[in-house]
């Protein structure tokens, strides 16, 4: 039997992504988020709270990146979601963290994370349910080290982490159970 919860955000998983920026003195802003994700082949979508310090460095430098950040650095992601741009501009120094400037946009690169997308702002959103912001993907970086034989991305290899909105758990994600537009096919014959 199922049982009526009312509105809530439970969908899961929910995606854990870093936005990198920088702050108006140079320095890097990340920020943990899982509101947005791939919104078309060259596209991202952001829904942010207009507040956070991360926005008002993406309304000046018009750039970011969108990092998937692995378990090996849950605490240190974790931590970059919790505290304030606006409260402490040093929060990413604090983390151990090394970042490099992207050499497409004008954002950050923090070499710790394996898989990071650099993109520009194409559109400022104000929609009923807050802001949301488009950008372009202009380039994908990945670290060796999470590429298969071919070059392409391993997804076992990123060991990516999802959010869970319920309980506001990190769960570890990468094994695979089945192939995108085959695993179902057996049904096409019936």
């Amino acid at each position: 039997m199922k049982k009526n919860l009312g509105v809530k955000p439970y969908l899961f998983p929910m995606p854990t992504y870093m936005i990198g920026t920088y702050n108006e003195d140079g320095s890097t802003d990340e920020m943990m988020m899982a509101w947005g994700g791939i919104c078309d082949e060259n596209m991202v979508a952001l829904n942010l709270s207009a507040d956070h310090k991360t926005v008002a460095n993406l309304r000046a430098r018009k750039a970011f990146t969108l990092a998937v950040p692995g378990y090996d650095t849950v605490k240190e992601s974790d931590y970059l979601g919790i505290i304030s741009g606006n409260d402490d501009k040093d929060k990413f120094k604090k983390t151990g963290l090394h970042s490099v400037k992207s050499k497409i946009v004008d954002a950050p690169v923090i070499e710790e994370y394996p898989l990071t997308l650099e993109c520009t702002v194409v559109e400022f959103q104000q929609q009923p349910y807050g802001l949301r912001i488009l950008g372009r993907i202009e380039n994908v970086l990945a670290d060796e080290k999470v590429l298969d034989a071919k070059g392409a991305v391993d997804a076992e290899k990123l060991n990516a982490f999802v959010f869970d909105q319920i309980k506001y758990g990190y769960y570890a994600i990468g094994k695979k159970v089945g192939t995108a537009w085959n695993s179902g096919k057996e049904f096409i014959k019936k």
